[in-house]
């Protein structure tokens, strides 16, 4: 007999999400048993992404405090931390809070903090006893902060942001971050603990070049605050990188900025479960340029059911925007029967996302499907689809499966957007 709405189910794994989507509901596998769509990370490439980044940040001597807006899952935030991570990156005072919550006790917000209301949850966060480190980038803000916190008398560490003309924040010259770094030493409240830069907003006809340069600028600029003494950190903290240049600005941290002198910490994000659009060309390129044969496998897909097939050549698939990113249309992987065999996978070439709506896709079907443009394809059918830029469907769901290699549900992590 079916649950009553609300009323409390027997399976643990979906205690804590009665009636959210893409949770167990009279089972735990993919194809019987869950609330379809649902957004789903794979154990297998999972755990290879964390050991191939812990081994790439190790061997440039690099530490990596990956950037947790990518998923707010603090269930993937342990894995991270377990597999080497020195810290986690958050974009948010409310993001370091909820990380906080789940024990993460390093955060560094890469972001300028304004506002009492967020300068109120880092002076919590720090009373409490985490280690937290915020940007600046201006004497506007410089000021604001060591006033909050001068009256709540606490010390807070800062990092200059060393940004682009027509970028997003940071100082626009190496003579605006020395000024900067001079007035921040002025302030009694705060603690200069380094320099941090994003790579992400550097365009143009030869971004890699570009990319490069930043990076020469950006560890240029620590080492000109060194030598001024300007650091109150005895190790100062030199980051960057984003998901898509890392090992340009890790190839420049360890050319450039030594150990001994400073902390090179990278910032990737998506890494940990990788996408199949963005971030995999990306990691194509950056496979070329470290001549490496093997990089990030794909970890996060969402599957979802034929809902109908209503004409010839199309069938319309129950998930739209309100379940995965639309940067980028999504990528049909694998077909399965509902209620069959994990190992059956059924065909999907030709298959075409054209169009998303908030609850559908229309998927263009190729003339091999079959009589009518149907064939073998019925409705009810499982797709496991392959997303672009996971930040934008991570941030869809309050639950997200972690999964076997037989589709079996082995966790339901929690977000928290």
């Amino acid at each position: 007999m079916s649950a009553e709405p609300g009323e409390h189910r027997p399976d643990p794994l979906a205690d804590e999400f009665p009636g959210d989507k893409g949770c167990p509901e009279t089972g735990r596998g993919l194809l019987a048993g869950i609330s379809l769509p649902a957004a789903v990370v794979r154990e297998a490439p999972l755990a290879h992404n964390l050991i191939w980044m812990r081994r790439f940040a190790e061997a440039r001597g690099a530490h990596l405090a990956p950037h947790g807006k990518t998923t707010m899952a603090p269930a993937l935030f342990r894995r991270q931390l377990e597999a080497g991570a020195w810290g986690m990156t958050l974009a948010t005072a409310p993001q370091c809070r909820a990380a906080f919550a789940h024990g993460i006790r390093r955060l560094l917000l890469a972001n300028q903090l304004v506002g009492e209301a967020n300068m109120a949850i880092v002076a919590g966060l720090i009373e409490a006893g985490a280690e937290l480190f915020v940007v600046v980038d201006g004497e506007a803000n410089v000021a604001a902060l060591d006033r909050y916190f001068a009256a709540r008398g606490l010390r807070l560490p800062v990092l200059i942001e060393l940004g682009i003309p027509g970028g997003r924040c940071g100082c626009r010259s190496a003579e605006a971050v020395l000024a900067l770094a001079e007035r921040v030493n002025q302030a009694p409240a705060l603690l200069l603990a380094g320099l941090e830069g994003y790579e992400g907003v550097v365009s143009g006809d030869d971004p890699e070049g570009a990319v490069r340069a930043y990076a020469r600028e950006l560890v240029t600029a620590a080492h000109t605050l060194a030598g001024k003494g300007l650091f109150e950190r005895e190790v100062p903290l030199v980051t960057a990188a984003g998901s898509a240049w890392y090992d340009l600005i890790a190839e420049a941290f360890h050319t450039l900025a030594p150990s001994q002198a400073f902390a090179p910490v990278l910032r990737p994000g998506c890494y940990v479960v990788h996408d199949h659009g963005l971030y995999a060309e990306a990691q194509r390129h950056l496979l070329a340029r470290e001549g490496e044969a093997e990089g990030l496998r794909p970890a996060l897909e969402v599957f979802a059911q034929v809902q109908s097939l209503p004409e010839p050549g199309l069938a319309i698939v129950a998930m739209g925007r309100r379940d995965v990113g639309g940067d980028r249309m999504p990528l049909a992987l694998r077909r399965y029967r509902e209620g069959g065999d994990p190992a059956a996978v059924l065909p999907v070439a030709g298959w075409e996302v054209v169009k998303l709506m908030d609850q559908h896709a229309f998927v263009r079907l190729p003339e091999s499907a079959g009589d009518m443009g149907v064939g073998d394809v019925r409705v009810g059918d499982i797709v496991a689809f392959g997303v672009s830029h996971p930040c934008l469907t991570f941030d869809k769901w309050r639950a997200v499966l972690r999964v076997d290699d037989r589709l079996e549900v082995q966790e339901v992590m929690a977000t928290c957007f």
